[in-house]
């Protein structure tokens, strides 16, 4: 594997020891060089899982074979590690979602996304925390930069093993902000790409009309390179650019819900944008884009409710209040309800498709601030939704820190099936944050 430029320096270590990311660039080109091993990149991540997940609780459980896999892997991606959100199906690790109903399940097969990813060359490291069923109920993960603090949800584990460098790339999955807003948290690149570019057949459903398979990993680059090979389309950042680009920037209806020193760094950054290159307008937030807004949870709990139905009616007792309560609340969800829904969310994305004429991709937050001082709550996911609604390819780009050392993300959102053309903005975002800061 080759590359025109340097990734982000390895070198530079913080001083809370678990925050340590590990660029998977990095780790590709040292064994292309000689200088590493795919044995021992991988045996780095179980000795770097073994000292700091006590602390952290991002591993659900950790393979015994992932040394073995390295030693027969082949592929573009051999020697680099893997953690898996727990609820993508594993033949020989547990899948129990976070849930007592599926405690000790485990599946016949892989799921196609992990099936994949061996395929390309990966050692799975393990499976990682996520909330039950990849809904609202939190697991036990703390964020390696603050331990009192959320890593996010609902791919909580996948997003702090790769803030810590226990994994040089994880798979999450987002419903909601499940993948932006953890990565925003713990200060990792998050890609959601456009639906159905990833496959979902092996991951336990929640909403099939908004479930979305995603990736975690250091930077940008490393996440584009990931999902290069994985999808088997040119999705790399390093050999290509767009010319000044022209960003939308969206300030939603729920603006003002955001945490006013993160909303003060947005507008700092995009300030100096114009600088670097980037072209930007702000574009309307219209009432139809409001109401797909609200369309968004009508459609998540009607299919949840279908999705969980063997749960809800065979072991209801096994369920948290929370989910309990929603799948209660969703029963009273009408068809006509659910249809109205989709048609809302509909006419709203063939609206945007407009504004994406004179735009080549939208910036707005990740999140409403930084990570939660509670590992009660994984945040909000008020700035992430809609996108996910419409299917859109969305990236977390890190780099933006709080004044008490908190990450802050910048969420770039590209048009559907444009997911090449939203990493290079978001890669060029990447790269004006760190001028931006050195000025």
């Amino acid at each position: 594997m080759t590359s025109t430029r340097d990734s982000q320096s390895d070198d530079q270590k913080p001083d809370n020891p678990l925050i340590a990311p590990v660029s998977l660039i990095s780790i590709l080109r040292q064994i292309e060089d000689g200088s590493l091993t795919p044995e021992q990149s991988i045996q780095a991540s179980l000795e770097r899982i073994s000292a700091h997940d006590p602390a952290i609780k991002a591993f659900e459980c950790v393979s015994q074979n992932a040394l073995d896999e390295a030693k027969s892997r082949k592929g573009p991606l051999a020697g680099i590690g893997l953690a898996i959100k727990d609820v993508f199906d594993t033949q020989d690790l547990k899948t129990e979602c976070n849930s007592p109903i599926y405690h000790g399940c485990t599946p016949n097969a892989d799921a196609s996304l992990v099936a994949m990813s061996r395929a390309a060359g990966c050692s799975v490291l393990g499976k990682t925390v996520t909330t039950e069923f990849a809904f609202f109920q939190p697991g036990a993960t703390c964020n390696p930069h603050n331990l009192d603090h959320t890593p996010g949800g609902s791919s909580s584990g996948s997003a702090a093993a790769v803030a810590a460098g226990m994994a040089p790339l994880a798979l999450g999955t987002q419903t909601g902000g499940s993948v932006i807003r953890p990565a925003s948290f713990c200060g990792v690149a998050g890609f959601k790409p456009s639906a159905g570019l990833l496959p979902t057949v092996g991951m336990k459903t929640f909403s099939w009309s908004l479930d979305t398979a995603g990736l975690f990993a250091k930077g940008v680059e490393d996440v584009a390179y990931a999902a290069s090979v994985l999808t088997g389309r040119h999705m790399r950042v390093d050999d290509g650019q767009i010319s000044n680009p022209t960003l939308g920037i969206a300030r939603t209806h729920s603006w003002n819900e955001a945490n006013p020193a993160y909303r003060e760094q947005f507008e700092s950054l995009v300030s100096s944008l114009s600088t670097f290159g980037i072209n930007l307008i702000d574009i309307p937030i219209t009432d139809e884009f409001i109401a797909a807004f609200h369309a968004h949870q009508v459609i998540q709990d009607y299919e949840a409710k279908q999705a969980l139905c063997w749960e809800y009616e065979n072991h209801p007792d096994k369920l948290s209040p929370l989910l309990r309560e929603t799948l209660d609340f969703a029963q009273t969800i009408k068809p006509s309800d659910y249809d109205e829904a989709r048609m809302l969310a509909d006419y709203a994305s063939q609206q945007l498709d407009e504004v994406f004429e004179d735009v080549d991709a939208i910036i707005s937050l990740s999140a409403p601030g930084p990570a939660l001082k509670s590992l009660a709550s994984t945040g909000s996911s008020i700035f992430n939704r809609t996108w996910t609604l419409f299917g859109l390819p969305c990236i977390n780009v890190p780099g933006l820190m709080s004044e008490d050392c908190l990450p802050l993300g910048i969420q770039i959102i590209g048009p559907y099936m444009h997911d090449h053309d939203a990493l290079l903005i978001a890669d060029m975002v990447e790269k004006a944050i760190q001028r931006h800061l050195s000025r």
